[in-house]
């Protein structure tokens, strides 16, 4: 069973989904990849005290890294590109081909964008660190002004979203 709740942040309300001991989705309130409650999802007002915890401090600007079980349902190479965005420290950012070559594809940076755009739990896994080739913002499902406002924390200061 699916249990779901949300957490009210900075950038707007997030969608939080997963069974009792894993997170499996972290949703935007808009934007390409909004989401909402499947139907057979049951409200669980109480659930996910530690990822609301976890992301309460980031948001504060108190957490660098997450300590959380997450279980992203994925294909395998979408996993070693998500295991990959792990991987970039907080502040930093890396572009899609960096991506793709670290996983050894380095044909695949359209793989490793759809792979990236999938992204099931962003904010923990930091999908929003990427960029394009040339360093510009590029595509995030909660929206190009939330990628900046996330970088932006990051890198030190904050912006109105």
């Amino acid at each position: 069973m699916t249990k779901y709740a949300y957490l009210d942040t900075p950038i707007g309300r997030l969608l939080l989904a997963g069974s009792g001991e894993a997170l499996t989705v972290i949703a935007f309130p808009s934007g390409s990849r909004a989401r909402d409650p499947g139907d057979d999802w049951q409200y669980a007002a109480d659930a996910f005290d530690r990822p609301r915890r976890q992301l309460d401090e980031y948001f504060a600007g108190k957490r660098r890294t997450f300590e959380l079980t997450l279980a992203p349902r994925a294909t395998p190479f979408q996993k070693r590109v998500l295991d990959a965005l792990l991987g970039i420290q907080y502040g930093a950012t890396r572009s899609y081909s960096d991506i793709a070559r670290q996983i050894g594809a380095p044909r695949a940076v359209r793989a490793v964008g759809a792979a990236n755009g999938a992204n099931p739990l962003p904010i923990v896994i930091p999908c929003h660190r990427l960029l394009g080739a040339d360093g510009s913002l590029t595509g995030f499902g909660g929206g190009l002004e939330r990628k900046r406002w996330l970088l932006n924390l990051e890198q030190g200061g904050y912006l109105d979203v």
